[in-house]
């Protein structure tokens, strides 16, 4: 028998998703919530394998109630039942730990197969979310924090300084002199708090290799 709570504060749709449930063999509802504060404190008594998890509750994000119930119950999956599909409720559900993200236009069948699937140790996901994850880490990485202070100008010098020219060959490139290409390295050198060429061009190679955290 799959146990399985509802944390949604629609209470007709919540009455919907309960006889989906309990119109299956092996699933039973243990427990509806209609506000986060109900979740953390009924859940844990008589705690299910799965949650039905909305993200919109009246006294709470659905991503703070998933975190605090995976704090008490980390074997607990989550399965996340929004109408969000952007990028931002999407990762920030799953790292508060949720298992699975569906919309609610979720037919019943596929309700109960994600439901079945988060049990068997799976991530289900709408098909939709599952291309909108995968994107998200074939976007290009964004610009490093650090070497992002630096001006367009310092930062076209270190990228030369970092492809083998020397003080002088930068300067004769950009027709500037070569005291001004040592006053530009050491303003490279405060913004990057580093104290060489050599610790400014790992910087920039550094967050140039860095990958794409979403």
């Amino acid at each position: 028998m799959i146990k399985v709570a509802i944390v949604e504060d629609d209470a007709p749709f919540r009455k919907s998703l309960r006889q989906v449930i309990e119109s299956k063999r092996g699933f039973t509802c243990v427990a509806e919530c209609g506000t986060g504060a109900e979740a953390i404190e009924l859940i844990p008594r008589d705690p299910p394998e799965i949650v039905l998890m909305d993200l919109n509750l009246p006294d709470a994000s659905g991503a703070e109630v998933t975190a605090r119930l995976k704090a008490v119950l980390p074997d607990l999956s989550v399965v996340v039942l929004t109408v969000y599909n952007d990028t931002e409720h999407i990762f920030k559900a799953l790292r508060a730990g949720a298992n699975g993200y569906l919309l609610k236009q979720a037919s019943a069948v596929e309700i109960l197969e994600a439901i079945t699937d988060a049990h068997n140790g799976g991530a289900p996901m709408t098909s939709g979310i599952a291309r909108k994850v995968i994107a998200a880490f074939h976007e290009p990485p964004p610009a490093d924090k650090v070497t992002a202070k630096l001006s367009p100008r310092e930062r076209q010098i270190l990228e030369l300084v970092a492809d083998g020219y020397t003080s002088k060959e930068v300067a004769d490139k950009l027709a500037i002199t070569k005291n001004t290409i040592y006053w530009y390295l050491e303003e490279i050198y405060k913004k990057l708090h580093v104290h060489s060429r050599v610790q400014a061009v790992n910087k920039l190679r550094q967050s140039q290799s860095r990958p794409t955290k979403p």
